[in-house]
């Protein structure tokens, strides 16, 4: 791990960081105003959420640079909660999902994320990529006393227009200056534009009035009984296995994009401590949300400073600058949003699905499909599920014997591979004991063991030869191997491990 110094986590390009913590706060505001609404809650519990979740994160997270706020994926599991409990059971169930995250990160089991393979890294990416696209065409549609239609006429034509000039501009604007980040220019540039020309489109202060008073501490208002726990327990486990998912894998991406690395198990408890702050404030619950982080990174944030300057730019818009914010139009923060998607969608996994074996090659797609039409958690389980039934499919066939007949009453069989529950089957038809001679020897100096079912093996084996009259020896086994057999309980001597001779 790189260990940073303060001056590199807080002050390093002060003006790229605020500038990018200014960015990525524009485009947090219609993302939590929409997650609330989507989970049928007050848009002001969304950037409450996100001002208490991305400042605390960036205050005391292990990854510099992430951008944490009120989620859509973890918005979306509690839909069902909040419409059969109401607001405060809700509440309460971010602040039990908090103190699982914290259960997480003390028992230290945020280097769980290793575990990942690639190709999974892969499919989030692209999945949530897609995921961010799919959002913003809701903000081409508009409700009415007929419901919710497409915009036609001319307010699409400027919305599409709007869209594509904010698009040039974070495009094209790198190329003449890198002075101001591309999608801050265009956020402002569009406002600008669309305020001078009185043009007809829709603005943030369509979507919901943010203007609000300090968020309030108080715990929630629930029943504290056991019946209240199993009404939230499940919920809160779902929040916090997503928050945790969707945190860790953005936690992996932002390390490989910035080549530092960060502390998974810092950034585990300080999303934990962030959600019971939230709930205790009555905001949303969050996590890591990768379409902000890849603007901050995007724009130059990569210290604390960009996160802290996000995160409070939050709590000052509610206060404050509600009646500019509003003004934003949301073609602007959609332009932005599709270059995002854009960018962040792994096109060079596209060209390698055809060169890389074709189980990687199913685990990218399964689980970028699988994210797109169910959710994160789902789709990451699936495919570590199929990356681990391929992994042992795999070492399953790699075990092997070469044999060598000394005489006519001694066959020696030398084992090669890992003996596990999927290999077994393959172990026991290597041997054929009616046919073998009286004395047969397992030179086990090249295989290993790697669970009970090769214990098992072990022994079904050693039952075979003794009913067929015969000698069953072992040697050169491994102290490990020796001491997995003897901790099962397994008689040694039934093998004739001594008589044959061992060697660490």
């Amino acid at each position: 791990m790189n260990k940073t110094s303060f001056r590199d986590e807080w002050l390093s390009n002060p003006k790229a960081n605020v500038l990018a913590g200014l960015t990525s706060s524009f485009a947090l505001v219609p993302e939590c105003i929409a997650f609330a609404l989507v989970a049928q809650l007050n848009p002001l519990m969304g950037l409450y959420g996100a001002f208490i979740i991305c400042t605390v994160t960036a205050l005391f997270g292990g990854r510099p640079g992430m951008i944490s706020g009120a989620a859509g994926s973890m918005a979306v599991v509690i839909v069902a909660l909040v419409v059969q409990h109401g607001a405060q059971y809700f509440l309460a169930t971010v602040l039990l999902s908090g103190l699982l995250m914290l259960l997480f990160g003390a028992l230290r089991l945020g280097k769980l994320v290793r575990m990942v393979p690639h190709p999974v890294m892969l499919g989030f990416v692209n999945g949530l990529a897609i995921v961010i696209a799919m959002a913003q065409l809701e903000h081409f549609k508009q409700t009415t006393a007929d419901g919710v239609h497409w915009l036609q006429g001319t307010p699409l034509l400027v919305m599409v227009g709007l869209v594509i000039v904010t698009m040039l501009i974070v495009y094209l604007l790198p190329r003449v200056t890198r002075a101001i980040p591309p999608a801050l220019a265009a956020i402002v540039g569009i406002g600008v534009l669309s305020q001078v020309l009185h043009l007809p489109t829709r603005t943030l202060g369509d979507m919901a009035h943010i203007a609000g008073d300090l968020p309030i501490f108080h715990f929630p208002e629930v029943p504290f009984t056991m019946e209240t726990l199993r009404i939230i327990a499940p919920y809160a486990v779902l929040m916090a296995i997503v928050g945790l998912l969707e945190t860790l894998l953005t936690f992996n991406l932002t390390d490989d994009i910035t080549e530092t690395r960060g502390q998974a198990n810092r950034e585990c408890l300080a999303l934990g401590a962030a959600n019971v702050l939230s709930g205790v404030f009555g905001g949303m619950g969050g996590c890591a949300m990768i379409g902000q982080t890849m603007i901050n990174l995007g724009s130059g944030g990569r210290s604390r400073l960009s996160g802290v300057i996000s995160g409070v730019m939050i709590l000052l818009f509610i206060l404050f600058l509600s009646p500019w914010i509003e003004r934003i139009p949301l073609a602007a923060l959609v332009g932005v949003m599709f270059v995002v998607a854009q960018e962040t969608f792994a096109w060079g996994s596209l060209r390698v699905l055809g060169k890389v074996p074709r189980h990687d090659a199913l685990v990218i797609v399964a689980v970028t499909v699988i994210t797109v039409f169910t959710d994160l958690a789902v789709a990451v389980l699936c495919g570590i599920v199929i990356a681990a039934l391929n992994f042992a499919w795999q070492h399953a066939r790699e075990i092997r014997a070469d044999i060598v007949q000394t005489d006519a009453d001694e066959k020696t069989y030398q084992l090669h591979g890992t003996l596990f529950f999927a290999s077994t089957a393959h172990f026991q038809e290597m041997f054929d004991a009616q046919r073998d001679p009286h004395r047969v020897v397992l030179d086990c100096r090249h295989l290993h063991l790697a669970d009970h079912s090769a214990i098992a093996a072990l022994e079904a084996l050693s039952q075979r030869y003794g009913k067929a009259g015969k000698q069953l020896h072992m040697m050169h086994l491994s102290k490990r191997n020796q001491q997995l057999l003897q901790r099962a309980g397994m008689d040694l001597s039934q093998l004739d491990v001594a008589a044959a001779g061992t060697a660490s």
